[in-house]
Parts: structure tokens; sequence; C-alpha cells
């Protein structure tokens, strides 16, 4: 079964981490994405940037609009995502608390449907 796995930052306190660790940070979790990657069980992996750049489009009244930056002030904020092939939601939890990224961060994982088995 495949598993979204959204990590989450705390947007104030990731703030205040130094670059240089940020930087030995992308290494961890480089290294980290290959050994599961190479175990198949990595499907895919994105670190996305900060909240302020991204656009937001909706439809009102059958026209797009879109909006700059996040729809809400929150005090978290989707920093990447990873999605990982796992046999149940004990074996997804064992992968993830392997992550490096998960010392800075809190991640949620959320099962998808198969599109096999309706589930």
């Amino acid at each position: 079964m495949r598993y979204l796995c959204q990590i989450w930052f705390d947007t104030e306190k990731s703030k205040l981490v130094p670059q240089e660790e940020w930087d030995e940070l992308t290494q961890e979790c480089i290294a980290s994405d290959d050994h599961w990657r190479d175990s198949g069980v990595l499907q895919a992996a994105l670190a996305l940037h900060e909240p302020e750049t991204a656009v937001t489009l909706r439809i009102k009244q059958g026209v797009t609009t879109a909006t700059d930056g996040p729809f809400a002030e929150i005090k978290e904020h989707l920093g990447g995502f990873v999605v990982i092939e796992a046999a149940d939601m004990e074996a997804a939890k064992a992968i993830v608390s392997t992550l490096p990224i998960l010392k800075y961060a809190s991640i949620e994982i959320r099962p998808g449907y198969s599109i096999k088995d309706g589930k």
C-alpha cells in the first residue's frame, strides 16, 4: 500500500534553525532518500519552498482566480512530502521514524486509495 507522508514545520521555530544545520540536514535526507529508494520503499520525495512562494487557485462563479501565498495563516506549514510503499501502517511508521527530517518536523502518514481494490 502507498502512504503519503506530509512533512509539517513549525513556521516560527524553523526560521530559527541556522543555515548550517539545514545544509547538514539536507545531506542526511539525501542519503536517507537514496537508501529507501534503493530498497524499493521510496516512491517519490519533494521538498517545498516557503509558503510565501505559493499560489492558490479557485473557481468562483465559473472564473478561475489566483491568490498569491498561502490561503490561511497557520502555525505550521507543509515543507515537503514523501510517498512510500509499505505493507501496513505499522510498517509505514517504522520507515518514517528513520527519516532525519523528523528531528525538525512532524510527519503525517496517510494511506492512499488503491485503484485495484478500491481501498
